[in-house]
């Protein structure tokens, strides 16, 4: 799905850009869900992640997989993780490739 592979970069949230993919939130919230049920201590919240969203209407938030919080020249996680953003709270955007280097 072209949404998937779409790389949207350089997001700054309360002071923190995140970078990684656009995922759609159906797909996010699938694979956040996954991951919980394979926690022996989270799996009891893997099913929040499975029921369908409440609201109607625009998209009020963004969805990100294989996102990283740069922090100076630090990107945490260093494998990538699963990262929902309020689009209220995104003072700055840009999308296309953007790379650093944590060394």
């Amino acid at each position: 799905m072209p949404a998937q592979r779409a790389a949207v970069e350089g997001h700054r949230a309360g002071g923190a850009v995140i970078t990684g993919r656009l995922a759609p939130e159906k797909a996010w919230r699938q694979r956040v869900s996954e991951v919980l049920a394979d926690s022996d201590h989270l799996s009891a919240f893997s099913t929040a992640f499975t029921a369908a969203p409440r609201d109607e209407g625009p998209p009020k938030y963004l969805h990100f997989h294989v996102a990283r919080i740069l922090q100076g020249s630090v990107g945490i996680p260093e494998t990538g993780g699963m990262y929902r953003v309020a689009i209220k709270d995104v003072s700055a955007w840009t999308m296309g490739d953007f790379s650093y280097s944590d060394h």
